[in-house]
């Protein structure tokens, strides 16, 4: 592929993250899902127009581009909107965790589904699609306590999925046969990494950055942190989401002096999250959704169903306001690459369900990524935060 047509095809991409944000604007559909559509069309599943080579560009965009998010969503949990906020974040999230993966678990074995494959499918449904929901919430101006509420959850809801997955992996394996111990130790040492890596890149970026220019940190230096946050994570094998997400909070609690490192990543990630949106569409497969079968359509109701249960029984013991119960599941409907990553690892240990793994979490993640930002902006305009 020749440099000009590189060029041309970046080019011809970001005109149409403008075209779909414009879009967006006139008719409120969500720009991810028109993004996400866009790359279908132009990917293989549709016209096959866009080179080969920029599939090998799909793991390192979407690593920056989640890094950045992770970075932004770690912003919102500053000690001020966690005195205000905290107890409804941690028990909603906690309880759509543990709810999905009880009802996803319990009503696959229901049907007859064999109890290693029904643990693993129920681990991957615990993961959410942080890039997606914190851009509907920007493309809406959608402002509040619910949907300062819903960015803290979607912040922290993939550490409790990932950690969820890793002990359900233990347990399939275990059921298998195996010995699921060193499982077990490599979830905890990924999770103890990333936090690990938060700390080494929040800590000295919350002091050092806004110094060269007092009070105002330079964009170079906002980057600066997400790459190097994404290089160790990625370096190590730890969680690039969860190390960003530290970070990020470490720097909004510690920085006295600023708060314009999150601006700065703002203006800049825009271009990283079209390409992202636009191949992560390029990279569905929708010849899976034929071969979905009972277990993946068991999957969709069952996911859907727990994560409406699951917020209203969250915001319940947390006494959040009516309303929460009603839309904070629904907001939460979005799946994408991490969920993909959790099917990859797991059909690696335990390749018999790897068939039956990748094609029932590639067609579920094709729905739900399409539909699931609607559904987001659906519940912030029916709580009335969208402005």
């Amino acid at each position: 592929m020749g440099l000009h047509f590189t060029l041309l095809t970046i080019g011809c991409l970001l005109l149409v993250g403008l075209l779909a944000d414009e879009i967006g604007r006139r008719t409120m559909v969500p720009r991810v899902t028109l993004l996400i559509l866009s790359g279908v069309v132009a990917g293989p599943s549709g016209l096959d127009i866009l080179p080969r080579e920029f599939a090998d560009w799909y793991e390192v965009l979407a690593t920056i581009a989640l890094t950045m998010v992770a970075f932004l969503l770690g912003g919102i949990l500053s000690a001020q909107n966690m005195r205000a906020n905290g107890k409804q974040i941690l028990a909603i999230s906690l309880s759509v965790v543990v709810t999905t993966t009880v009802v996803v678990a319990g009503g696959l074995m229901t049907i007859g589904v064999t109890a290693p494959l029904a643990l693993l499918l129920a681990g991957i449904a615990t993961a959410t699609a942080p890039a997606a929901t914190q851009d509907v919430v920007r493309q809406t101006k959608a402002k509040g306590t619910f949907t300062t509420t819903l960015l803290g959850i979607v912040a922290v809801d993939d550490a409790w999925g990932l950690i969820v997955f890793s002990f359900l992996l233990v347990a399939a394996k275990a059921l298998l046969g195996g010995s699921g111990f060193l499982l077990l130790e490599d979830g905890l040492r990924e999770i103890a990494y990333a936090t690990l890596i938060g700390m080494a890149v929040g800590f000295p970026a919350a002091y050092l950055t806004g110094r060269l220019r007092p009070g105002e940190p330079m964009q170079s230096e906002a980057i600066g942190i997400v790459f190097v946050c994404a290089g160790l994570s990625t370096w190590l094998g730890a969680s690039f989401l969860l190390a960003g997400m530290i970070a990020g909070a470490i720097v909004i609690n510690f920085a006295r002096h600023h708060e314009r490192a999150f601006h700065e990543i703002e203006h800049i990630e825009w271009p990283f999250m079209v390409l992202f949106f636009v191949l992560a569409g390029a990279s569905l497969e929708f010849d899976a959704l034929q071969y979905i079968g009972l277990v993946g359509f068991a999957c969709l109701i069952l996911r859907f169903i727990a994560r409406i249960f699951g917020g209203w029984i969250g915001a319940w013991l947390s006494s959040a306001p009516s309303v929460y119960g009603r839309w904070i599941g629904v907001a939460l409907m979005p799946q994408a690459g991490v969920a993909l990553g959790m099917a990859l690892v797991a059909s690696n240990h335990v390749p018999e369900f790897r068939e039956t793994l990748l094609v029932v979490t590639i067609g579920t993640t094709v729905i739900f990524e399409i539909i699931g930002p609607v559904l987001t902006q659906t519940a912030l305009r029916r709580v009335g935060e969208i402005r």
